[in-house]
């Protein structure tokens, strides 16, 4: 378990939920049972609910994004929505040198992994994507969070898949703690690592 400081988005307009929400493909929120996309998680035959999930987040996503760069008077260009679209095409964290593969394989062009590092930095800036410190990685976030709320990223080290939620139990703890310290934190990142739902032992 790692918590991790981090510069929160900047992107205030939604607020935190009062429940525990859960953002990735086999969280059960907003399902009746989480039994079918479990049934449905056959790694070993090249299909994945993870990588299903994102694949439906993506179009709803882009869009979004394409607005929140408009609204801050700030560009989305091919580049920065080739690295976002690269990283709704997988459910796994990607670095830059991985996002510099998957586009040579794409466009037939190399791009240099520090202008992979600048679009990242970006993209990051702007709440599109966050950094797993403990991968020194990124996913992709569909979700505007409010700035200075917590994210808790469940990584899981069988099939990479990371589940990203927000808890107001989790968080007022932390706070707490920080509180005490009379730490100031710049934004407040969980990493957890272990099985996710889908490979844990049944």
């Amino acid at each position: 378990m790692t918590i991790i400081d981090r510069k929160p988005s900047r992107d205030g307009r939604r607020q935190a939920k009062a429940e525990v929400r859960g953002h990735a493909a086999h969280a059960p929120a907003d399902r009746a049972s989480a039994a079918p996309a479990h049934a449905a998680h056959a790694h070993d035959a090249g299909a994945c609910a993870h990588a299903a999930e994102r694949a439906r987040e993506a179009p709803q996503a882009l869009a979004l994004a394409d607005e929140i760069c408009r609204e801050r008077g700030v560009r989305l260009t091919d580049l920065r929505r080739s690295v976002l679209e690269a990283l709704y095409d997988t459910h796994r964290p990607l670095g830059a040198y991985d996002l510099a593969e998957v586009l040579a394989g794409r466009t037939r062009k190399r791009i240099a992994p520090i202008t992979i590092y600048r679009v990242l930095e970006f993209l990051t800036e702007q709440g599109f994507v966050h950094r797993l410190a403990t991968k020194n990685a990124f996913v992709a976030c569909p979700h505007a969070h409010a700035p200075g709320e917590m994210n808790v990223f469940l990584i899981c080290e069988a099939c990479g898949g990371v589940d990203e939620a927000t808890s107001p139990q989790v968080a007022g703890a932390v706070g707490a703690v920080i509180a005490a310290h009379r730490f100031a934190p710049r934004g407040q990142v969980l990493e957890i690592e272990g099985l996710c739902a889908h490979c844990r032992p049944r």
